[in-house]
């Protein structure tokens, strides 16, 4: 289990398919929302909410689901979220990066602030987390949408800097700037990507192993839990279920 959180690795991990399903809905809807009210609501013209969109067909959202999220960023008396960037540390040193979107501050900062402290762990000062990890754009492809050598080509041709391709599929990665013009190409080629997100990676990670994986598993759960929490970054590297990554 690498050290950052996408909708379908939650899916996966937590098993209770129907109700995290649901969760992951209601994330990816204020994302959406969030990213029309930013600017234009149509996704050809708004590369935040193309992503959006390309995440929300990933999971399966419906797609009347989508465009009441889309509508709702035009809506008189609509909620409007703001993204706040949390920093903190789990025991062990463990850094983590939460992103989230809430509409009201001091429930969020509250609500983070008593997850760590009652896991062992704190918030950190600004830039305190972050300046060991780059910001990034990540594309997932599954193996079925094409051969390691075709994914390599495209992607390098799109601007990407790198592809990892492994038993579970293709990691794309590219600047967090380029990430729409480069899963958009790979889009025309390949079909829409199961994931594409701006993510946080880490210089290096720590492992973690027994009683403290499983504190700082739960503590994940926790923070993904509330639906302010859109993702959580972390430097660690820990078994998942029994099973390596």
């Amino acid at each position: 289990m690498a050290g950052h959180s996408k909708f379908k690795n939650t899916m996966h991990r937590k098993g209770r398919q129907d109700a995290v399903r649901a969760k992951a809905f209601t994330k990816i809807a204020r994302e959406i929302t969030t990213a029309a009210k930013s600017g234009m609501p149509d996704p050809a013209m708004n590369p935040r909410l193309r992503l959006a969109v390309t995440n929300a067909r990933a999971v399966s959202m419906p797609k009347d689901r989508i465009e009441r999220a889309i509508s709702q960023a035009s809506a008189a008396g609509g909620e409007d979220y703001k993204m706040v960037r949390y920093e903190g540390y789990a025991p062990g040193g463990i850094g983590l990066i939460i992103e989230t979107l809430t509409d009201n501050l001091n429930r969020t900062g509250g609500n983070v602030r008593s997850y760590l402290s009652k896991a062992g762990g704190n918030l950190g000062t600004t830039n305190s987390v972050i300046s060991g990890f780059d910001r990034v754009g990540e594309i997932f492809y599954p193996n079925a949408a094409a051969s390691e050598d075709d994914m390599m080509e495209a992607a390098l041709e799109a601007g990407a800097d790198d592809v990892e391709s492994d038993a579970d599929g293709h990691t794309i990665t590219c600047t967090f700037e380029s990430l729409s013009e480069v899963s958009t190409a790979l889009a025309e080629r390949f079909g829409d990507a199961e994931a594409a997100n701006v993510v946080w990676r880490p210089h290096a990670r720590i492992e973690v192993t027994g009683d403290a994986a499983t504190s700082l598993r739960k503590l994940i759960d926790i923070l993904e839990d509330d639906d302010d929490v859109q993702s959580v970054f972390g430097n660690y590297e820990m078994e998942e279920d029994g099973e390596g990554e």
